[in-house]
């Protein structure tokens, strides 16, 4: 199939319409077998749950050209199971994880004139998507749902690519304890929003969330997770119960732990012991990873000695590897890419 007629170079990271989205109901009990539609508009009822109450969970991952031409997607079995879970949490049914998997792939191949070349620096970003589309007046979970899935060319995440950034230590919290900060529910990233315009209005590019119970550990932002490098070379994540797994970290963990021989700390990460680190990151599926050069704690910098000018050296290293075996260009663990086409 022929490409769009792009600038992939200069695509930026916003929705672009594409051709086929695939959609799937929940109605008495039980999913329908889904079809690929043209239409991208919804319609539903006023009192739709997902409009009154926020029933809504979703998920990202990319396609990419390979090397060798192949059309991939990158652990999709891991983002069927992280919706499934998020579903539970959020009394709606599961659409089933097999059926998730190749519905991303049948979206994809319906798209396949979007998926940007190898080499371009963009990629095909895919959006599965659930929510409580029956109507609901009182507070209960719907029972009626809709699932989609859209997909759109993109760039990097972050203006101006791997370069450093600077972000800010955040007031706000992003979760609560026992609450749903560990699963991927719309309405987290609804409660961010706020946050992230007054970081951007504030000349930060991201927040840095401390944990809500004691606010004295690194949490995530909020649309990435953390990695920190130590002085020795250490790869360091933070682990709590109000951090969403974020696939990306989970890969960059193994590949630090299996190809690099690096060693690996999953563990509570105190604020005040950033400073101390070598290089800081930002991962998840829409940046990959964005190296942080400096930290504002309310006056006070955090300044990495990896700088502001380029990734760090053991941040890029992790970062080429991940890439390199999304693109194909890398052997990547058993089960890890999914071909499509």
């Amino acid at each position: 199939m022929e490409k769009k007629n792009l600038d992939w170079a200069n695509i930026g990271f916003s929705y672009r319409q594409t051709d086929k989205r695939f959609v799937a109901n929940y109605k008495n009990g039980a999913w329908d077998e889904g079809a690929l539609v043209d239409d991208p508009t919804i319609s539903m009822s006023e009192c739709a749950c997902v409009l009154q109450y926020a029933q809504t969970c979703f998920e990202g991952l990319k396609a990419y050209t390979a090397k060798d031409g192949h059309i991939v997607c990158f652990r999709p079995d891991m983002n069927a199971k992280r919706m499934a879970d998020t579903a539970k949490r959020l009394e709606m049914p599961v659409f089933p994880e097999d059926r998730f998997v190749e519905a991303v792939k049948e979206t994809v191949r319906a798209n396949e004139a979007y998926v940007p070349p190898y080499g371009s620096g963009a990629t095909l970003y895919v959006r599965p998507f659930l929510f409580g589309i029956g109507p609901v007046i009182g507070v209960a979970p719907a029972d009626e749902y809709q699932f989609r899935i859209f997909c759109t060319p993109v760039g990097p995440y972050f203006k101006g690519g791997a370069k450093p950034i600077t972000i800010r230590v955040s007031d706000f919290d992003r979760a609560a304890p026992n609450g749903t900060g560990h699963i991927k529910a719309g309405l987290n990233y609804a409660m961010s929003l706020h946050a992230i315009v007054d970081a951007h209005n504030q000349g930060f590019a991201e927040n840095m969330y401390l944990d809500p119970r004691t606010r004295t550990k690194v949490e995530e932002t909020g649309g990435a997770n953390f990695i920190f490098i130590t002085k020795d070379g250490k790869l360091v994540t933070p682990k709590s119960d109000s951090i969403l797994p974020s696939i990306t970290r989970r890969s960059i963990v193994a590949i630090a732990r299996d190809h690099l021989g690096m060693e690996v700390e999953e563990r509570e990460v105190f604020l005040d012991e950033v400073k101390d680190f070598a290089e800081c990151g930002l991962c998840g599926t829409a940046a990959v990873i964005s190296p942080v050069g400096k930290i504002v704690d309310h006056g006070k910098e955090i300044c990495f000695p990896s700088g502001m000018e380029e990734m760090g050296e053991v941040t890029k290293k992790l970062y080429d590897t991940l890439t390199g075996m999304q693109e194909g260009r890398i052997e990547a663990p058993e089960g890890w890419i999914s071909i499509i086409k």
